[in-house]
């Protein structure tokens, strides 16, 4: 059985690594936001607008999104009250709403994901582009042998 003295010694432990990156990741993301009219987004935002899709009921959303269905809706709401949001009937099932990107919210996706590009871009720049790529597809196979698992 592994011991934290078989860890190595020349990195961070993966979930320091992880949460690290998450956080730089994040903050890079913002760092344009209220430059480019988005000053009323928080970093908690983040959390549903990665996960929407272009639409999603909450139960969904919440589970995409890994957050409780209170925390979900709280954030939706305030998205929806900011404009980026909206609830429509979900064609398939009357009695259920659909969260939906408005005209702003789609807006801001296309923005955020013109900012994922520079951030990777900027990365790959400072590690190599194909050592980036790489890492990005190893994380990727990872979390589809977890998933899988």
């Amino acid at each position: 059985m592994p011991t934290s003295s078989d860890l190595p010694t020349d990195r961070a432990a993966i979930g320091q690594l992880l949460v690290r990156l998450l956080r730089e990741f994040r903050a890079e993301m913002f760092e344009p936001a209220a430059a480019s009219g988005y000053d009323d987004l928080r970093e908690p935002h983040l959390q549903i607008f990665g996960n929407i899709y272009g639409g999603a009921r909450l139960t969904d959303l919440a589970a995409r999104a890994q957050l409780s269905l209170a925390a979900t809706s709280e954030l939706v709401n305030d998205l929806q009250r900011l404009g980026y949001l909206e609830r429509q009937p979900d064609p398939q099932d009357g009695r259920a709403k659909l969260i939906i990107p408005t005209e702003r919210g789609r807006a801001a996706l296309a923005d955020a994901g013109d900012r994922v590009a520079e951030i990777e871009q900027h990365w790959g720049e400072l590690i190599g582009q194909a050592r980036f790529a790489e890492t990005c597809r190893a994380l990727q196979d990872l979390l589809d042998s977890l998933d899988a698992g």
